[in-house]
């Protein structure tokens, strides 16, 4: 297509020029062009994110975060946001600003979390983003504060490890990355694609399925108001949530503040408290 355009762009200078044009200068100048073209967005999307200096001078933070997601982000029936994240919100505007109600939340969909930071709507997002490499490529990550993974949860009373699953119907979240993982340690299940949570309770409550795969962050809020429902004790994956940041040189300080603070939330015992007191398993995968 690229090759397509040039040629085109070479007839025309030819036309009006009574000359040929060489298509290779016209090549290197479409390429140059688009380089920086890049380089103009790139400059715009973290072009308005505020620096540490800046949000002192401001004084307060801006964090995206869930107001669905029990108990990661959530609103009481009060109305009021709770759960694990926003705590951690709080406790980092503390550490940045020494007020931990120095803080406004922007409460986000699933595919504005990273969006918010590049066009630097927000400081922070604190949204159950997994820190993965492809993200890496845009974003700039955090410590981990919590370690997440696949749990499996059931209501059915024989059901009590993963031993019982044998030869079980499990439902999955279509195109999970576990799927391989279930494949090799129970090759003789019988794995039930759905296309969401709500799709994986109907299939438990209609008896399509004895168990349901998901992440345990998200199945802990389920279990937490759904009683009958157990979590089963083993946990099938490992995956770090982190604090989402803009990149570049200029945001080195905020990053420090917010990966010393998450360190020392760890050896001081403060996350994990945290982490267990809103039920989230801790000491399963995060070490």
């Amino acid at each position: 297509m690229i090759k397509l355009a040039t040629d085109n762009l070479a007839d025309v200078t030819e036309r009006n020029s009574g000359k040929k044009t060489e298509p290779k200068s016209v090549t290197s100048l479409l390429i140059r062009c688009l380089i920086f073209s890049f380089c103009l967005l790139q400059f715009a999307l973290v072009g308005n994110a505020a620096e540490l200096k800046e949000i002192q001078r401001r004084g307060y933070l801006i964090v995206a975060v869930k107001d669905n997601l029990r108990p990661l982000g959530f609103r009481d029936a009060a109305g009021n946001l709770q759960g694990l994240e926003i705590d951690l919100a709080k406790r980092l505007a503390q550490e940045v600003l020494g007020n931990s109600e120095a803080i406004k939340f922007v409460p986000v969909a699933n595919r504005d979390r990273l969006r918010v930071v590049l066009e630097g709507q927000v400081d922070l997002t604190i949204a159950r983003v997994t820190a993965t490499a492809a993200r890496d490529r845009v974003v700039r990550f955090s410590t981990p504060y919590y370690m997440d993974g696949i749990a499996l949860v059931t209501k059915e009373p024989n059901v009590r490890s993963l031993g019982d699953l044998t030869q079980q119907k499990i439902a999955i979240l279509k195109g999970s990355s576990t799927i391989a993982r279930f494949r090799f340690i129970l090759p003789k299940a019988q794995l039930v694609g759905v296309d969401s949570y709500q799709e994986g309770r109907s299939l438990l409550e209609s008896n399509g399925a004895v168990a349901f795969a998901a992440d345990v962050s998200v199945l802990t809020g389920w279990v937490q108001e759904y009683p009958e429902y157990r979590l089963l004790p083993t946990l099938l994956s490992a995956e770090p949530l982190a604090v989402v940041m803009p990149k570049g040189i200029q945001y080195d300080d905020l990053r420090q503040r917010v990966n010393e603070a998450i360190d020392r939330g760890k050896t001081q015992g403060w996350l994990p408290q945290l982490a267990t007191s809103w039920g989230l398993p801790w000491d399963k995968v995060n070490k």
